[in-house]
Order: C-alpha cells, then sequence, then structure tokens
C-alpha cells in the first residue's frame, strides 16, 4: 500500500521572556505622569490636572519606578518629597518631555507656536506692579499659553516647583542655570520727614549710622556701601536697624511711617518722595545698583513658550523700568 504522506507539523515558536510590567505602557505618558505629580504637589492634584483618578496616577508611578527599578517618591499621609534619584530622573524627565515636544513641533511646522502653562516666578513689587503690563502682552500675544506669575522674594527652586523660569533681582549665584541680565535697578536712600525733625538733613554718609536703620534683609542687613556718584569714593556705614524685612513694600510703608531709614529699589521709592511721604537723603550718594536677570534651567531645548517668554521680556523690562523711574522720580 502507498504510503500517506505525513503533514509537517509546524515548528513551534520560542516563548519570549515576560516584558517588564511598564513595557506595555507609553513610557513618555508614564514620565509626564510623574513630572505632573511633582509639580501639582500630589497625587490627586495630578489625577485632577489630568482628568483621570488618583488610583491610574498612583499605578503609573508605580510602573515606572519598577520600569527604572528605582524609587521616585517618598510618600506619607501628609507630605510627598523627591528621592535622590527622583531629582534626578525629575530633570533628564522634563528635558526628555521638552525634547520630544519639540520635535512634534518641528513636525507638524508648529514650533514656534507656544502654547501650555509657563511657571514663572517674580518678586512681589515687580510682579505686582511693574511687569504686569508687560505680561498682559505677552498673554495677548499668545493665546494658547497660560501663566502661574508666582511672587516670591527668594530664590525660584526650579525643580521642586517646576519652575520654568524666574526673574531674579541680585547676583544669579547658581552655575547650573542659564541667567541672562537684562536691566539694573537703581537705589538711593529715603527716610519720612517726621525722622529728620529737629536735626539738619544729611549732606554725607556718616551722618546717616547715627539715624534709626530699616533693614531689606535680601540685600543688606547691618551694614552698607554707598557710592559718590561724580567722584566713585565709598564709604561703609553701619548701624543695628530697628526692623528687618524681605520685602521692598514692607520696608517702604515702614518708612513712611517714619521708623527709620532704608535703602531700596528707587523706582519703588520715588512714588513716596513724589508725594512727599519721602525725603531722598544724600541724593550725591548711591547703593549699588541691582541686576535684573532672567533665569531658567539649562535644556537641550526650550519650549517655544519660554523662548517667547524670554524674548519679550528682555525687550520690555528695561523700558518699563525707565518709565517708572522717570515718571515717578519727576
Amino acid at each position: 500500500m502507498p504510503q500517506r504522506s505525513k503533514t509537517p507539523r509546524p515548528r513551534a515558536v520560542p516563548r519570549r521572556p515576560a516584558l517588564p510590567a511598564a513595557a506595555g505602557v507609553d513610557r513618555l505618558e508614564l514620565m509626564q505622569t510623574f513630572l505632573r505629580i511633582v509639580d501639582a504637589g500630589s497625587l490627586s492634584s495630578a489625577a485632577a490636572q489630568l482628568g483621570t483618578t488618583q488610583p491610574t496616577v498612583s499605578r503609573r508611578l508605580q510602573a515606572l519606578e519598577r520600569s527604572l527599578g528605582l524609587r521616585l517618591l517618598q510618600r506619607s499621609t501628609h507630605a510627598m518629597k523627591l528621592t535622590e534619584d527622583g531629582v534626578r530622573c525629575y530633570e533628564r524627565a522634563k528635558e526628555l518631555v521638552a525634547s520630544w515636544q519639540q520635535l512634534e513641533a518641528d513636525l507638524r511646522g508648529a514650533s514656534d507656536e507656544p502654547e501650555g502653562t509657563l511657571r514663572v516666578v517674580v518678586p512681589h513689587a515687580f510682579g505686582q506692579q511693574l511687569l504686569v503690563e508687560p505680561l498682559t502682552e505677552y498673554l495677548n500675544r499668545h493665546a494658547r499659553v497660560s501663566v502661574e506669575w508666582l511672587l516670591h522674594d527668594r530664590g525660584a527652586d526650579f525643580i521642586e516647583g517646576g519652575i520654568d523660569c524666574a526673574i531674579h533681582v541680585g547676583e544669579v549665584l547658581d552655575p547650573s542655570v542659564v541667567a541672562v541680565r537684562v536691566a539694573q535697578v537703581p537705589r538711593i536712600v529715603a527716610a519720612a520727614p517726621s525722622l529728620l525733625e529737629g536735626r539738619p538733613a544729611p549732606t554725607h554718609p556718616d551722618a546717616l549710622a547715627r539715624l534709626p536703620w530699616l533693614s531689606l534683609r535680601t540685600f543688606y542687613r547691618t551694614e552698607l556701601s554707598l557710592t559718590h556718584v561724580d567722584t566713585g569714593e565709598v564709604q561703609r556705614i553701619t548701624f543695628q536697624p530697628r526692623l528687618s524685612t524681605d520685602s521692598l513694600y514692607a520696608i517702604r510703608s515702614a518708612a513712611v511711617k517714619g521708623l527709620g531709614v532704608c535703602v531700596g529699589s528707587a523706582w519703588v521709592l520715588q512714588e513716596e518722595i513724589s508725594r512727599g511721604r519721602l525725603r531722598h537723603l544724600v541724593p550725591q550718594w548711591q547703593a549699588s545698583p541691582l541686576p535684573v536677570s532672567l533665569v531658567y534651567p539649562a535644556a537641550r531645548f526650550h519650549p517655544a513658550r519660554l523662548r517667547k517668554f524670554v524674548a519679550l521680556m528682555r525687550e520690555t523690562i528695561p523700558s518699563a523700568l525707565a518709565v517708572a523711574t522717570h515718571t515717578r522720580g519727576g
């Protein structure tokens, strides 16, 4: 009998090894969720911003930690803090997501169209008064951008605060950031007329040291150097302040009340000088001007919303300072 031909059996396909838990999930999405958790400050806030649930956000965080083999966040009932690995991951993840967004924008031909949320830290006086008009211009130009305008007189924490840019008054000491100097703020000495009742107006820094003083702790506390505007002579004075504060507005109010002499930004103090509530003392002597810088984290790519903001502020901050000083100085 003829033998039947045997149908060849299909070869067995070797099984692939099990993939990590996060392999089936978009890694970029996990990174974006992690960034949102850190920026929002809690899982529940991140979930609300992402339009999802807290358990979903928690699972994404756990999946990212499993895939990296690292603990990124230390969590308790009332607090959340980045681990050392979490800090490094946040920095790299922010750069990675920004690079991806830049790539998408380039491919779509929309790299110059700003969108999203920009978080900016600004000193109180600048943020409440001087820069509201430039901020309005920026928002009017870019309808797809929203701004979180955060007023702090201390330095910005770019990582934990999720800050994109800071407008910083004073020297920038952090070598890891980009600092673009855009202007200088002249500073003058001022006091209320009531503080000088019965005393001749001082004409030299030596006489200032005998008056009550107020300290703006951010820039001076118990001593100060003044420079003669014509000769360049420098005089150092020391004092024990009656009041110390970190707020330019608070020190101006205290000076108006006659509590002591202060040194502050000319554009802020001259507003009260023009009203007669403060008096410009030793006008031939000035404290050194303070630099104003735009500060932001160094990265390979920066989103269009940040680039456009920096460009506009470089243009408008000097002119805003000049107008304010001229207008209020008379």
